[in-house]
């Protein structure tokens, strides 16, 4: 499936449980995008994994762990983009090969080893961020992948939520304080 070393279906869940454990310290948007950045990649076994925000009518690529550079730091506008499109329709894309899907913009993908991805968004109402893993062979993405990209799905949007809440009720505390005088 990968370049990368083949672990286990269960090296896999258990990276995943790890990951999982490591967001639930994670107390910014920054630790959170850098724990992902650092562990996805073996979760899902790729050659390259993306994070994306999205701001407005466009995704940003925050952060990758990739074979060869993709996108950080660029952005596209969401409908054309399936980091987007995972967004706005508040589902999961697998594309065992990117030659094959109409949706895709093939000129973003042309001079990368991108040949196959699946692009999970996160956020619980209305997604904000995704999360994409990307494969150098044209294949089709295992159930297991699917899964353990799901779960870390879930998890990364129950720690962003997690995140808002806590800077909602800073703000507050902060209030109170202002409106007490203290």
């Amino acid at each position: 499936m990968s370049a990368m070393s083949e672990p286990t279906v269960l090296a896999r869940w258990s990276a995943t449980t790890d990951l999982i454990r490591r967001l639930a310290g994670a107390f910014t948007i920054d630790d959170t995008v850098a724990i992902l950045r650092d562990s996805a990649r073996r979760v899902a076994a790729s050659d390259g994994i993306t994070v994306v925000r999205r701001e407005g009518a466009h995704v940003r690529y925050v952060a990758e762990d990739a074979v060869a550079p993709l996108w950080t730091g660029q952005s596209f506008p969401i409908k054309a983009c399936i980091s987007g499109l995972a967004m706005l329709d508040r589902a999961p894309i697998i594309i065992p090969d990117i030659s094959k899907d109409p949706r895709l913009v093939y000129n973003y993908y042309r001079d990368t080893f991108v040949r196959s991805m699946a692009m999970f968004p996160v956020g619980v109402s209305t997604p904000g961020w995704a999360i994409g893993a990307y494969w150098a062979k044209a294949q089709p993405i295992d159930p297991d992948t699917i899964d353990l990209l799901a779960t870390l799905a879930r998890a990364v949007g129950a720690t962003l939520e997690k995140i808002d809440t806590l800077a909602v009720t800073r703000q507050h505390e902060e209030r109170l304080r202002a409106e007490a005088g203290g």
